[in-house]
């Protein structure tokens, strides 16, 4: 009985010393060494000389009435007048309109070159990442070549029926900006779709097609939620793209169309009223700021 305890009291002394080696704190995380933070210095010296030092400049005429002094004169006139909220309301529907509209298309064309075996879907692809690089008005032009008063479907229509002018008239009114928008946009979507896409296990959807499961089946419960994420940074991408878009909307001459860029070019060049347009300047900026503030604490949550 006394060699039982004495076994029982050396193993318990063992385990004790074992869980107390266990329990010992992790040593801690070297601290950066302060010449390493030099390195840094640089960069965020070329970026306040050549982004934050214009931006505060910006902000400090935002300020600065013509009649002289500092006051917020400039944006009580700005938010009291009607063309700021017609170019405010303008710029929010055509962003939201153009981002759906890229996201429905992306999403169709990008599950077509990714899963549909036809000839020359890798060419496709590579275009798509070759059609990034294009100016955005570059794609206004061609819509204007095709689709504009003298046109070639306006030429088309006009040969063939006699009449005195084509029928498509809408690039100069505000679906032609969405039109093009979406045009332009659509890759930003389908970009990082075939990444995503690429990255999925065909084995999957295999089982499912072969246990009976329909197409759109397999897009709702198999693709569509692991192309969620490149969903989401396709779509805020190109919300931001849309709210801060200028080329498109003044390559199609669209009458009546003006949006919170618009009106910076507006009232700076035309109308000479810099203080204006930097209170536009400034609202567009907090509302592309507050944007991507609110797409990062969202991925965050969606993560957590």
């Amino acid at each position: 009985m006394g060699s039982v305890t004495a076994e029982k009291a050396a193993n318990t002394w063992g385990t004790g010393t074992s869980g107390a080696g266990a329990a010992r704190p992790r040593p801690a995380a070297p601290r950066p060494r302060p010449l390493a933070r030099l390195w840094a210095l640089p960069p965020v010296a070329a970026l306040g000389l050549v982004f934050l030092y214009p931006l505060a400049l910006v902000v400090r005429q935002s300020f600065q009435p013509d009649t002289g002094g500092t006051s917020l004169t400039p944006y009580t006139d700005m938010f009291a007048s009607t063309a700021f909220h017609q170019a405010l309301w303008t710029t929010v529907w055509l962003a939201c309109a153009a981002t759906a509209g890229c996201l429905v298309l992306g999403f169709v064309l990008a599950l077509v070159i990714a899963f549909v075996p036809f000839p020359g879907a890798r060419a496709v692809a590579r275009f798509v990442d070759v059609f990034l690089s294009f100016p955005s008005f570059l794609i206004t032009l061609a819509l204007l070549f095709v689709y504009g008063s003298v046109g070639m479907a306006n030429g088309l229509w006009t040969d063939l029926t006699g009449a005195a002018q084509g029928p498509f008239r809408f690039l100069t009114t505000p679906w032609g900006v969405l039109l093009a928008e979406i045009t332009y946009f659509t890759p930003f979507v389908m970009r990082p779709l075939l990444a995503a896409f690429s990255q999925l296990d065909t084995g999957q959807l295999e089982v499912a097609a072969g246990l009976g499961a329909r197409p759109a089946r397999i897009v709702r419960q198999i693709v569509l939620p692991e192309a969620r994420p490149a969903l989401a940074a396709g779509g805020s991408l190109v919300l931001v793209m849309c709210l801060n878009e200028f080329g498109i909307v003044l390559f199609t001459g669209a009458k009546g169309v003006t949006t919170l860029p618009m009106l910076v070019y507006g009232k700076a060049i035309l109308e000479s009223d810099y203080p204006g347009a930097c209170v536009v300047a400034v609202v567009n900026i907090l509302i592309s700021v507050g944007l991507y503030g609110l797409y990062r604490v969202v991925s965050r949550r969606a993560r957590a």
